[in-house]
């Protein structure tokens, strides 16, 4: 930073500004039409902010009470301005909203757009809070002036978007009398944005809904024209609203430009008052899974700004967009006492209701539609099935998974309910990261031998909300991978081969010596009735965590100790059945293939071999035998 006065002084934007500004110019995105919405949300934020700070300062509004945002043209000087009366910035406001970029998750926006891998562009802009930076795609140098309400100083921000910008104190009669003016120098390719039908329709058709009067000046010293009312969407009739209306609006509030997978509109009276605008995206935001998981959804009372982040939804649905505006809510007590209210509970309980019950009926009568949903945000509606109690049979009943019967398509649980077999008593799943490798492993055999269906679940929150003990229509939730398989009761189709009741009394003492040699690796070594092609596997004891689980502790560094696993044998394998004939004599080989057998199930189950270095010697041993005996 330089200084070249306490008034003057010109700074370098942040890296990731730096890079998003060459985005900019370089035509990452090419809908350019986009930067007149931007500035208008900006203007529309700016007058709520100052509704909300002059009800405990009502000198703040003046003589100016009425909001209003003013485009004006000036097509002689190639210039366009966008002017609010709001709350305004002050010097240090300025260098924080315009010089640097807070919203987490921008740079891997950034890097994702530099490696080519966006999407479409139209989903790009806004999705970060970066949108007035892209004023700098149709002017070549932008000047930001304003006025903080109640200040006596007027500050200038000034920049060609090429790397630094300039903050500079300007005349009290050079600014607004409060607020903030936006004056874009234009390119040459872009001076058709000075064009009066142009300006006001882009106003009317991506910003007619804003809250805040909107007023054209087509030339310098005309009269100003009224092109839209400021009359609140979510406060009309849905008889009266547009589809479009709502896409624009949609956008508008939840900073993407795709369309609304599913749009929800309804004003709630009784004990409480509110109205409620909200919509679940048709693609994933980028920030869908920040660290804080926080909500995107505004709080209004009485159609006035509160905040942009309100708890009206549990964290679990903090992909919706849109706003709750309350009539019951006090207006004289801080933000953080609003999120303390009761009143402000009540309305979480009704909202997060009337949401979970859209998407059930989306669910029912549209399914198609509600499979994109699902795979867009499943993950998230998960999460609720552990943090939410009182909703785990709603969120259950949303939710859709693909299990070893399903192919590509999704299940439900009714679906897998009504597919159950004869003396099957569980809902059995499987967890894991890799779904290929979750129907390769060796713990599905029996369950497939039977047609059974098991759940194939390969997200990391599916290790936590099986761990809460749920259950579905009185059926409990079963781990293929943990506690003993209980087949027996299941019976095997006609025409495939029924195993062996018992196991012999050789498999039996070879089971033991496998116990013997292993020690404490294990906790137990058992025949297996899961098994029907592959000598071993590891399962997890009946209780404690499963073996995913256990993974996922690790990897975050909360795993203590680790459970013993419990390695089942298959003692219908022919490799089993020889290795159990084996006398005395080949102790220290049936020693040997005891842990190549617990080496294998390790490899299958996705781990590394205990010892490496006692792996690779029992291997080099058992190929030393192989060849000597050739």
């Amino acid at each position: 930073m330089t200084t070249d006065t306490k008034a003057t002084e010109t700074r370098t934007f942040e890296a990731d500004v730096s890079r998003l500004l060459h985005m900019m110019v370089h035509s990452v995105y090419s809908d350019r039409d986009v930067f007149l919405r931007e500035l208008i949300s900006n203007g529309a934020d700016a007058c709520e902010k100052l509704r909300f700070e002059a009800i405990t300062r009502p000198e703040l509004l003046g003589e100016d009470a009425k909001p209003r945002i003013t485009i004006s043209a000036d097509p002689d000087n190639k210039q366009l301005a966008v002017e609010d009366n709001g709350i305004g910035m002050g010097r240090d406001e300025m260098a924080e909203a315009l010089g640097t970029i807070a919203r987490s998750g921008t740079r891997a926006f950034i890097e994702r757009v530099e490696a080519g891998k966006a999407t479409e562009d139209s989903q790009l802009i806004g999705q970060f809070g970066i949108g007035f930076y892209s004023v700098f795609m149709v002017a070549d140098h932008v000047d930001v002036i304003s006025r903080q309400a109640g200040s006596e100083e007027a500050w200038r921000w000034s920049s060609d978007g090429k790397g630094t910008y300039e903050i500079a104190s300007v005349p009290l009669a050079a600014a607004p009398k409060r607020g903030t003016r936006v004056v874009l120098h234009l390119m040459e390719d872009a001076t058709s944005y000075t064009t009066p039908y142009r300006l006001e329709g882009l106003a009317k058709s991506h910003s007619g809904h804003v809250p805040v009067p909107i007023t054209l000046v087509e030339k310098p010293g005309a009269e100003p024209r009224d092109i839209a009312d400021g009359t609140a969407l979510w406060v009309r009739p849905k008889s009266e609203i547009k589809p479009e209306e709502y896409i624009d609006f949609y956008r508008s509030i939840a900073g993407q430009y795709d369309e609304p997978a599913s749009t929800i509109h309804f004003r709630a009276e009784g004990r409480q008052e509110y109205s409620v605008l909200a919509f679940v995206p048709g693609s994933r935001p980028f920030d869908l899974f920040d660290q804080d998981r926080k909500g995107r959804m505004k709080l209004y009372v009485r159609r006035v700004f509160i905040t942009d982040d309100a708890d009206v939804l549990p964290r679990y649905l903090r992909f919706m967009r849109g706003l709750v505006d309350s009539a019951d809510l006090p207006l004289n007590v801080s933000r953080e006492m609003i999120q303390q209210s009761p009143l402000l509970a009540a309305i979480r309980k009704g909202v997060t209701n009337r949401v979970l019950g859209d998407l059930a009926k989306t669910a029912e009568h549209d399914s198609e539609a509600y499979a994109k949903i699902w795979e867009n945000f499943g993950v998230v509606l998960k999460e609720g099935l552990y943090e939410d109690y009182e909703r785990r049979d709603q969120l259950l009943k949303l939710a859709r998974f693909r299990s070893t019967a399903s192919g590509e398509d999704l299940r439900s649980l009714f679906d897998y309910v009504a597919a159950m077999k004869e003396g099957q008593k569980a809902i059995f799943f499987m967890a894991g990261d890799d779904r290929a490798r979750l129907e390769a492993s060796p713990q599905l055999e029996g369950f497939k031998a039977r047609g059974i269906e098991v759940l194939l679940l390969t997200d990391p929150v599916d290790s936590f909300w099986t761990t809460m003990a749920p259950e579905f229509d009185g059926k409990p939730f079963k781990s293929v991978t943990q506690g003993a398989a209980d087949l027996s009761e299941i019976p095997l189709p006609d025409a495939a081969a029924k195993p062996d009741a018992e196991t012999t009394a050789e498999i039996d003492s070879f089971l033991a010596f496998v116990k013997t040699a292993l020690g404490d690796e294990v906790s137990d070594v058992k025949a297996s009735d899961r098994l029907t092609e592959s000598a071993v596997c590891l399962v997890a004891p009946e209780h404690g965590p499963g073996r995913q689980f256990e993974r996922l502790l690790n990897a975050a560094g909360r795993l203590d100790k680790a459970a013993k696993p419990i390695l089942e044998i298959n003692p219908r394998h022919e490799r089993v059945a020889a290795l159990a004939k084996l006398g005395d004599d080949e102790r220290s080989f049936k020693e040997d293939a005891a842990h190549l057998l617990y080496d294998e199930a390790r490899v299958l189950d996705g781990d590394k071999p205990a010892d490496a270095k006692a792996f690779s010697a029992r291997l080099a041993r058992l190929i030393e035998r192989g060849l000597a005996r050739r």
